[in-house]
């Protein structure tokens, strides 16, 4: 069991309203506490319900890049008791960015990116690895899905295929694939250069009751070019995609992350960078393709890459942050507020 070393943040009716004509929404802080901060650097975290408890995984290393990044695994029933139940790494790889879901046969899939580093601060290309779990403590050994200098950065299953979406990550042009597998192992093309506006890498694919998928875009700052986030909306066969560009204020929406919750609103969150960076709760406008910020999680430097749980009435928030000079894993609880009308 971890230290009991972690810092409860209670605010009490932080309340931010979003008041446009259609359904006012608004978020409330909840708690936030500090779950874990043992490796020199914690970072890039998600989250997951399944068998009845939360896992959290994120990556452990000396430094945001380095050689030595290995996937901690977190349990817990409660989401505030957190129990270490595996430590994953592959030889010569720098693991990085881990993503969790539920594979159609029930078992746990951890996803990442895996780059063959040889020094730290070193630029590598950066491929994909998956491993498995029945109970989330055991894995199988991570293997190799995606080459080095593409990156399926996070996958989506639906009707028994997982969904994602891989970038450049390494030398060579710019743009986006659409991947599909029925294994969560062996990816093929569903589209190729699905996107190649700016600067495009990391994506979240997530889907509607009517198989609608969306796609949340982050782009970077790069010359000239555009950089504010993208919202990609596409029906099945899933070859046929509709942008939307969701303003400059989403400029290098940093690990984006967004579910739907009951009364089928969007709620996203990611890294914003208006007087430096931080991590915010943003409502997502899935119709108009507009986003809009919410709230601020405590955060601040080195932040963002979260990961979203709704369980009974609460959403739970993974992320993590520096604002406390080390970097670590936070969790955060809220509550968020609909309104049937557009009135306060």
């Amino acid at each position: 069991m971890i230290r009991k070393r972690y810092i409860v943040i209670v605010l009490c009716l932080i309340r931010v309203p979003y008041s446009l004509a259609v359904v006012p929404i608004s978020a409330e802080i909840v708690e936030v506490r500090k779950i874990w901060d043992e490796a020199p650097h914690n970072a890039f975290t998600d989250l997951v319900r399944w068998n009845d408890a939360f896992y959290c995984a994120f990556r452990e290393g000396r430094g945001h890049v380095s050689t030595d990044g290995r996937i901690r695994i977190l349990e817990s029933k409660d989401a505030g008791t957190w129990v270490s139940t595996a430590l994953i790494s592959l030889e010569c790889f720098d693991l990085r960015d881990a993503h969790l879901s539920v594979t159609p046969d029930g078992r746990l899939i951890l996803i990442g990116g895996a780059a063959p580093r040889e020094k730290d601060n070193q630029s590598a290309p950066t491929g994909t690895f998956v491993s498995f779990s029945k109970d989330g403590r055991q894995w199988t050994q991570p293997q190799i899905a995606v080459e080095p200098g593409r990156w399926l950065w996070c996958i989506t299953w639906n009707k028994c295929k997982a969904y994602g979406v891989s970038y450049t990550a390494g030398k060579g042009d710019r743009y986006l694939d659409l991947l599909v597998s029925d294994d969560g192992i062996n990816y093929t093309p569903r589209v190729t250069r699905l996107f190649e506006q700016g600067y495009p890498t990391e994506v979240t694919l997530r889907f509607d009751s009517e198989g609608t998928c969306y796609a949340l875009v982050r782009r970077d700052q790069r010359g000239g070019d555009p950089s504010s986030a993208m919202l990609g909306i596409s029906r099945p066969d899933y070859k046929q995609w509709q942008w939307k560009d969701l303003g400059a204020e989403f400029n290098g929406f940093g690990g984006p992350d967004f579910i739907q919750i009951p009364g089928g609103f969007w709620l996203a969150a990611g890294r914003m960078h208006d007087g430096g960076a931080y991590t915010a709760i943003c409502r997502l406008d899935v119709e108009n393709g507009t986003m809009t910020k919410l709230l601020k999680l405590p955060s601040g430097g080195d932040t963002s890459y979260p990961g979203m749980v709704w369980h009974n009435d609460v959403l739970y928030v993974s992320y993590y942050s520096s604002h406390e000079t080390k970097t670590s894993i936070y969790l955060a609880k809220l509550k968020i507020y609909q309104k049937i009308s557009s009135e306060e």
